[in-house]
């Protein structure tokens, strides 16, 4: 009855004369059957302890219970089903587009940038079930991991695969933002973002950032930049050891702030430094709050009225009254 809700509760006040009932006929009771005490007549003690003589106390009993019954039943209880249906208002649609450059293995950040980096982009997506994202990655030239897409646990899972020597190494920041803009150029939503992440300095590709940028203004492409890395040096990958794996290093990190900057006001968006992973899992959270998407949810709730059953209950504990009264204990009222 606690998941109930009521569509006339005024009538549960009537549940208040239910105590006043009760000492109405216990009073009615004593007083139409007096006890008398007589000494010695232990046998007729005996006669009054018999179950008919205690069943007469459970007429006034199933009255009370069927007034009770009828109360509720009119205050019309019933149980409420809801469902919700949420209408995306403002779509956005996002490109991520990672450096998965030998640099993005420095261990300024815990495991390394590239693995923290992950994570952190990870836990964005699972904070934006309603938009499409898609992912780009680029080193020394750029391609598209995965399109823009609604299946997020696809998405997450083509991001855990990234790691370095996918593709020939080196910083085309000017390529992967213009994979970016290339993959969002056809998109009708009403927000289009991408989120550039890199830890260094342009030195590869054919296009250059800023004409990247151009192509990104044009198309109304919002572009937030974010520099991977500490101040200072970080110990990063320097040469190959001979069976394959890398000889780290103290390396300077230089990373081209001047035209990240220049790139994220000429699009509308913003620059952001992570200089540790808790810094770079607050940047992503801020991006997240930048760009709410707009919903609409709209509930339905699908009622079943439950006062048929407590209006029959009451019936049938007043007829099982009445019947009691009239046959079985007639000679006890």
């Amino acid at each position: 009855m606690f998941n109930y809700q009521f569509e006339n509760p005024e009538f549960l006040w009537g549940l208040l004369v239910m105590p006043l009932l009760a000492f109405w006929f216990w009073y009615k009771r004593a007083k139409l059957s007096p006890e008398l005490r007589y000494p010695g007549t232990e046998f007729l003690a005996r006669g009054q302890g018999n179950l008919l003589s205690y069943l007469r106390h459970l007429l006034p009993t199933l009255r009370i219970f069927a007034i009770g019954l009828a109360i509720v039943g009119l205050a019309r209880p019933r149980t409420a089903e809801e469902q919700s249906k949420s209408k995306d208002l403002e779509g956005i649609d996002i490109i991520m587009a990672l450096d998965v450059s030998a640099s993005m293995l420095s261990q300024d950040l815990r495991p390394n940038r590239l693995e923290a980096t992950k994570e952190v982009a990870s836990d964005f997506i699972n904070d934006r079930p309603n938009d499409r994202i898609g992912l780009a990655v680029y080193a020394g030239e750029s391609f598209t991991q995965t399109p823009l897409t609604s299946d997020h646990k696809v998405l997450k899972n083509a991001l855990l695969e990234l790691k370095y020597g996918l593709i020939e190494d080196g910083t085309a920041i000017g390529m992967g933002l213009a994979t970016a803009v290339n993959r969002l150029k056809e998109s009708t939503a009403k927000s289009k973002v991408i989120i550039l992440l890199t830890d260094g300095e342009n030195n590869r590709g054919e296009i250059a950032p800023l004409t990247a940028a151009q192509l990104a203004q044009e198309f109304k492409i919002r572009v937030y930049t974010i520099g991977v890395g500490t101040k200072g040096q970080a110990r990063s990958p320097v040469a190959y050891l001979p069976n394959g794996s890398f000889r780290y290093g103290y390396v300077p990190v230089n990373i081209d702030e001047k035209l990240l900057k220049k790139i994220a006001d000429l699009t509308g968006g913003r620059y952001f430094r992570a200089t540790d992973n808790k810094k770079l899992e607050e940047i992503y959270k801020e991006i997240d709050s930048l760009e709410k998407t707009k919903l609409q949810e709209m509930k339905f709730y699908t009622y079943d009225e439950k006062f048929t059953g407590f209006v029959l209950w009451a019936l049938g504990l007043f007829c099982g009254e009445l019947l009691l009264r009239y046959t079985l204990l007639k000679s006890f009222v």
